[in-house]
């Protein structure tokens, strides 16, 4: 079981770590929302949590909650720039459909 970081995302995610100037990394989690039924949920993280499953990957902790790892297990968490827009995208091997808008999913 894991959840890993591309190289891309890594970079992005410590460039913002030193600008910010505390972090350890991110959680990444799920919710039910969404016309699929599940979205993810992504922040910066300033600490573990007692309940926080942690995977390193390139140097940088991502933590999950117990709950969201059956739905992410295996995903890699890329940044990707596609002409003017940039953002984190998730490779999750899981995922059987997505919405038409891509903000939510179901496995």
């Amino acid at each position: 079981m894991s959840v890993t970081l591309s190289e891309a995302a890594a970079n992005h995610v410590a460039k913002f770590i030193a600008k910010r100037g505390k972090g350890v990394g991110v959680r990444l989690g799920v919710k039910t929302t969404g016309c699929s039924g599940m979205a993810y949920k992504l922040e910066y993280a300033d600490a573990e949590a007692t309940d926080d499953l942690v995977f390193e990957s390139h140097g940088l902790k991502v933590l999950v909650d117990p709950k969201s790892l059956p739905y992410i297990d295996g995903t890699e968490l890329d940044f990707v720039r596609e002409g003017l827009n940039e953002g984190f995208k998730f490779n999750n091997p899981n995922v059987k459909n997505e919405c038409g808008c891509g903000e939510s999913f179901n496995v």
